[in-house]
């Protein structure tokens, strides 16, 4: 007898679990040959509010943990993407065309910044923090604390070590993030989301949704909620950038400016990453008491 096949649904990430769309649409996904390759879910504005209502939620838990422990959590992803090396592999090769060398070198590059994003996040505030000079009986000390809620609109092309590449120094640095994935190649995207539920990053830390950024990005740059928005994915869109700029000014959010051109994210990481939505508070305090 002849088993039938059993085809994976593919839904969004928020807050822990597996929703599917609240529009109840989906879109054709095609590998890079452009055949069908899966239907993945097409994520609404409103599911966009509800993942940036539980990033906010889990915002408190997340940024009061120590960043060493947080460093724990973003190597543990890197552990567990260990373990699901032929699915990455697999989503990587039909997905973006790549041959199993390429694949491989993709995927081990995505490991390896996470586990160099975890290295940092117990240092970065000796780098960036500092105690002041000044002229008085005081200590001035100024230390990094985290933005908030930040909205990422994913690399397009680099599908898998672009999305670890943005969305690790925003979580390690003890943010929460909503992710619009590439619309064109969202199961490499579907999967990381897999590894982050059976990790142990909590629920709503990262939310991920497929989609059209064109259609959702808007709604994410406007949510008065939303302290930060990363408009990599729009890399080449300027106008769309300038747009999402705009609306994104209503509550003075941090805007990371979408490149002309996608970056080469084979190209080593910088503190920039990290520090980009990071605030910095200072403390005065009299000496001798």
């Amino acid at each position: 007898m002849t088993r039938a096949d059993v085809r994976k649904t593919y839904k969004l990430y928020i807050g822990g679990a597996f929703p599917r769309s609240e529009s109840g649409h989906s879109y054709v996904v095609e590998d890079a040959k452009g055949k069908f390759l899966a239907n993945a879910a097409l994520a609404s504005r409103k599911d966009a509010r509800d993942a940036v209502v539980a990033a906010r939620g889990a915002f408190g838990g997340w940024s009061g943990r120590t960043a060493y422990n947080r460093g724990q959590v973003v190597y543990r992803i890197a552990e567990l993407m260990e373990d699901r090396r032929p699915q990455f592999l697999e989503a990587l090769s039909s997905s973006e065309g790549l041959t199993s060398r390429q694949a491989t070198a993709a995927l081990d590059a995505a490991v390896d910044r996470l586990v160099w994003y975890a290295g940092w996040a117990d240092k970065l505030t000796q780098v960036v923090g500092n105690a002041n000079p000044v002229a008085g009986p005081f200590f001035n000390l100024s230390t990094p604390e985290p933005t908030g809620v930040v909205a990422v609109l994913a690399p397009q092309q680099s599908s898998l070590l672009g999305l670890v590449s943005v969305v690790a120094p925003v979580i390690v640095t003890g943010n929460t993030c909503v992710v619009v994935s590439s619309f064109a190649r969202p199961l490499p995207a579907v999967t990381f989301s897999e590894v982050l539920a059976t990790s142990d990053v909590p629920g709503g830390v990262v939310n991920i949704l497929t989609g059209d950024a064109t259609t959702v990005g808007p709604w994410l740059a406007s949510h008065m909620d939303v302290n930060a928005i990363d408009l990599v994915g729009l890399a080449g869109s300027p106008e769309l950038a300038a747009e999402l700029e705009v609306a994104a000014a209503d509550n003075l959010k941090r805007v990371h400016r979408a490149p002309a051109a996608e970056p080469d994210w084979a190209l080593e990481p910088e503190l920039d990453a990290m520090t980009r939505y990071l605030e910095t508070k200072t403390v005065w305090h009299p000496i001798g008491v």
